[in-house]
């Protein structure tokens, strides 16, 4: 079945490591909505960065990754924005 829409959620976490427990457990919960996860951050020999950046690509229904994302924004540290690209 064709998607409606494409809705790709980005997400800022700042220390990472202080916020993977939180963020794990809400895309666990939201997982069969997420059809595409990529995460980025800065690596290099001996360096890590503290902050990265999630896309999620998400099933096409706006509610529930509105839903996801509201939960996400609601920890400290962590920005979500939203695009949504229709089909005609």
């Amino acid at each position: 079945m064709p998607l409606k829409q494409h809705i790709i959620l980005g997400v800022h976490i700042t220390d990472r490591v202080h916020h993977v427990r939180p963020v794990q457990e809400i895309l666990t919960e939201y997982g069969c909505s997420i059809r595409t996860r990529l995460g980025l951050h800065e690596a290099d020999k001996g360096f890590c960065s503290p902050n990265g950046l999630l896309i999620l690509e998400m099933t096409d229904d706006l509610p529930t990754a509105q839903d996801l994302a509201n939960k996400l924004n609601a920890i400290e540290g962590i920005e979500v924005q939203t695009m949504v690209f229709g089909h005609p």
